[in-house]
């Protein structure tokens, strides 16, 4: 299981991208879990994220 994008909520701000040890995450119109595969489940991004968009 990965972290899952909730795009009502997200703002595209980026923050998950530079935040990401993975890098999991490419942005566009709204954050998008490019490599799940590669999710720890380690949180960084849904405790960074400002909107609360993202969970695990």
């Amino acid at each position: 299981m990965a972290t899952t994008v909730n795009a009502d909520d997200c703002t595209a701000c980026g923050i998950c991208i530079d935040d990401c040890p993975n890098g999991c995450f490419d942005c566009g119109d709204t954050a998008i879990m490019a490599r799940p595969e590669d999710c720890t489940e380690c949180g960084i991004c849904v405790d960074a994220c400002p909107t609360g968009a993202l969970s695990l």
